[in-house]
């Protein structure tokens, strides 16, 4: 019997990479989705058995897929697989029919474990074929931007998941954007710069391996309160606790994230000290000391948020030129 697959994944590298750990000698026809309609598309049509799934896409995401299929009783299974990994995330996964939840990067022998304990799969099954991803996606060839999107995704998960377990809260994630900009033209690309709000804002260098650049937060001024609420912070001096809120937050977000980005790089970075860049200003205003650059960055944007709470803050990882090179040569060294 050979089982008809549907990988939904926004995400090339990430189609490819689960593509890639199914048990080669698995019997099995595969399909691939981008978002979550074109996945509901084919399995209204009946052409899937088994979905692996992504949570965070563009159209509708994979909370949403989940919904549509147990409201409509659509007849596929389906495996969770995302770098989402708060406890949250694995929990509503479960309540909405997920039969399982596996997490990003992807583990051929998890995935071959969980197949066996659901009897979709048997290792002494040795007359299937060998398993390959469609010509279609065989073809493809993935630039640095999409081999960077995939990794900060798993990257942000693992700071959320961070952020979570800490707070005991769930934080709603993105897709990350990632994009080669002109120095001058930071700030008019990002997506706080739209909302008019004002923000505070943390910076800190790192680098490693050839690898070099800038975190820096940006954090909603509106978000202050909730979240020294949520920190516990009882502070009689205004602006110590916005201070100690930013610093906290900073060495949360930039530790994980950075740390997450290093292990898939096969490489550690150094931090330099945090600066304050400065608080209680528009976007434009925070980055000035960008403007008269004009060097090509690599930028990494995700845009957290605490649901329930009025939390938001900017995520923005900014790479070198002089970074490419060994970003790519690492990434052709790992995915050869």
């Amino acid at each position: 019997m050979s089982f008809r697959i549907l990988i939904c994944d926004d995400s090339s590298m990430a189609r490819k990479q689960m593509a890639r750990a199914l048990p080669k000698n698995w019997s099995a026809d595969i399909t691939y989705a981008e978002d979550g309609e074109k996945a509901l598309a084919i399995i209204r049509q009946g052409e899937c058995d088994l979905m692996f799934l992504d949570l965070n896409m563009p159209v509708l995401d994979g909370y949403g897929v989940l919904e549509a299929v147990a409201r409509d009783d659509l007849p596929v299974m389906t495996i969770v697989v995302s770098g989402d990994i708060q406890p949250q995330a694995r929990e509503r996964v479960r309540k909405l029919g997920a039969m399982d939840f596996i997490r990003k990067p992807t583990d051929p022998d998890k995935i071959q474990q969980i197949l066996e304990d659901f009897g979709l799969y048997r290792s002494d099954e040795l007359d299937g074929e060998d398993l390959a991803p469609s010509v279609a996606e065989q073809d493809v060839k993935l630039d640095l931007t999409a081999y960077l999107q995939e990794m900060s995704n798993v990257a942000m998960g693992q700071a959320a998941d961070l952020l979570a377990r800490l707070l005991d809260v769930f934080v709603k994630l993105p897709v990350p954007r990632v994009a080669t900009l002109a120095q001058s033209e930071l700030s008019m690309a990002l997506t706080a710069v739209s909302s008019g709000e004002s923000y505070s804002a943390v910076c800190q260098g790192f680098n490693g391996a050839g690898v070099a650049g800038e975190a820096l937060l940006l954090f909603s001024d509106a978000s202050f309160d909730d979240m020294a609420h949520l920190l516990r912070y009882e502070e009689e001096n205004r602006n110590a606790l916005e201070v100690e809120v930013l610093m906290d937050m900073s060495s949360i977000l930039f530790g994980a994230f950075l740390k997450g980005l290093g292990d898939q790089l096969d490489l550690r970075f150094g931090l330099s000290h945090p600066t304050v860049l400065g608080q209680h200003r528009q976007v434009s205003e925070l980055l000035e000391y960008h403007q008269d650059g004009d060097q090509q960055l690599l930028c990494i944007e995700i845009n957290y948020a605490i649901e329930d709470h009025n939390v938001v803050c900017d995520l923005l990882i900014l790479l070198t030129a002089d970074s490419r090179p060994h970003l790519e040569k690492a990434i052709a060294y790992l995915t050869e």
